[in-house]
């Protein structure tokens, strides 16, 4: 009866790793794969079928919680529920999920202040544009920025 059990236990598993692991296997290595830009030293471009996207990454001024960023970011159709997710590039710290504020009908700005990190300078950023809860496919980079203290 046991060994009934068990066996049956290991075939669903390993049909569950055939149905849902490339699924996994596909979404841990994207941001890995693709090349970084550098925020804040150039702004980052890429055409797409629907047309030119732009994003650049700013400093402002020192607030209480650290330094503060503005992003502002140019794309060629608007998406419904636009959304940039801060993600530890160098160590993971989180999801931080900054809505984008609609200045023009196809430009959208935001203000954050990256977390604070132990490391100090070291922690690198990756900027994930978001529909919703949807990462869009279409960005050609790794959107990084390396968190000024």
């Amino acid at each position: 009866m046991v060994r009934t059990i068990m066996v049956l236990g290991l075939v669903l598993a390993a049909i569950g790793a055939l149905a849902f692991g490339p699924q996994w296997l596909e979404t841990a290595g994207t941001a890995e794969e693709r090349p970084e830009c550098d925020l804040l030293s150039r702004a980052c471009t890429w055409e797409t079928d629907e047309g030119a996207w732009r994003v650049e990454l700013s400093t402002l001024e020192e607030g209480d919680q650290g330094m503060e960023y503005r992003l502002a970011i140019t794309v060629p159709e608007a998406p419904d529920r636009f959304l940039a997710v801060l993600r530890g590039q160098s160590m993971y710290m989180g999801e931080y999920p900054v809505p984008m504020e609609r200045q023009e009908p196809l430009s959208y700005q935001a203000t954050f202040t990256a977390p604070f990190c132990t490391t100090g300078a070291e922690m690198i950023w990756r900027i994930d544009l978001q529909d919703g809860q949807k990462v869009l496919e279409n960005v050609p980079w790794a959107l990084v920025f390396r968190a000024e203290k």
